[in-house]
């Protein structure tokens, strides 16, 4: 996750070198969007941890009942949403627009190839923004152009860091980034956040994990005392922080379905 890219109007080069967070993850969902180099990779962590196929599409259905919930009970009209990944549909803003025409969202990723399909399919949105910038310099993300343009931090915000802080090492201090990006919201702003977590695998699925060792960012994996932190002292949305299967399932998991190691939660600024 470097911060190549993050000055508007820079044009980096997409590095096939190494395998890319984002490009795994569309490799996990079925996309097409990656490179020889990711698709190595991520059949290495699939082999490493198997259910992970499962647990994307957990970890995105809880992305799309939480942009539901900001949206309806939470009533933000405007969305940051950092480590977007590569477009998906429904994407945030269909999901949030199904419930709210005219709601306002803000992509953010550091992988150009992320920014370049982005921009292909939101060009004609004014009420889009796609930035290339990085989550560990949060100064970077706030003050950029194109996120002003789209989001007025006078109103409330939700800040999506769906499956991305865990990208972010202890030393890149993952509390300073929140706490840079949360200060900058106002009172009736959301967090949606969802985060890795090898609390339920006896494996610790250390050798998946280790795939990320030779990725542009590696994983750092955590505990549910340590991802809870990070809310600090935001008012948490029941049912808390749980396994994202579990936050408000719209539908029961299927019988036999593997343990998935993604916590997730929502919470408000009061």
């Amino acid at each position: 996750m470097g911060v190549e890219g993050a000055v508007a109007g820079t044009s980096p080069a997409i590095d096939t070198s190494k395998p890319h967070p984002a490009r795994m993850y569309d490799y996990f969902l079925g996309g097409k969007d990656n490179y020889e180099v990711d698709q190595e990779a991520a059949e290495r962590f699939i082999r490493a941890a198997p259910e992970v196929r499962l647990a994307v599409r957990a970890n995105r259905r809880f992305m799309h009942r939480a942009v539901r919930y900001v949206v309806a009970e939470g009533g933000v009209r405007q969305i940051l949403d950092i480590g977007t990944g590569l477009p998906t549909e429904p994407n945030v803003h269909q999901i949030a627009r199904a419930v709210a025409p005219g709601t306002r969202v803000a992509y953010v990723d550091n992988d150009p190839i992320v920014s370049a399909h982005s921009r292909s399919l939101l060009d004609d949105d004014d009420q889009t923004s796609v930035v290339l910038a990085d989550l560990r310099d949060p100064r970077s993300v706030l003050d950029h152009p194109d996120v002003r343009r789209v989001i007025d931090f006078d109103q409330p915000v939700a800040l999506l860091l769906v499956a991305v802080l865990h990208f972010v090492t202890e030393e890149e201090d993952p509390d300073a980034v929140v706490a840079t990006l949360l200060d900058a919201l106002p009172a009736g702003s959301h967090l949606v956040l969802s985060h890795a977590t090898v609390d339920i695998h006896d494996d610790a699925r250390e050798d998946a994990v280790n795939v990320y060792k030779n990725a542009t960012a590696t994983m750092n994996p955590r505990g549910r005392a340590r991802v809870l932190s990070f809310f600090g002292d935001l008012a948490l949305a029941e049912p808390g922080l749980v396994l994202v299967p579990d936050w408000r399932p719209d539908e029961p998991a299927p019988h036999g379905a593997p343990p998935i190691g993604i916590y997730g939660g929502v919470a408000r600024k009061s």
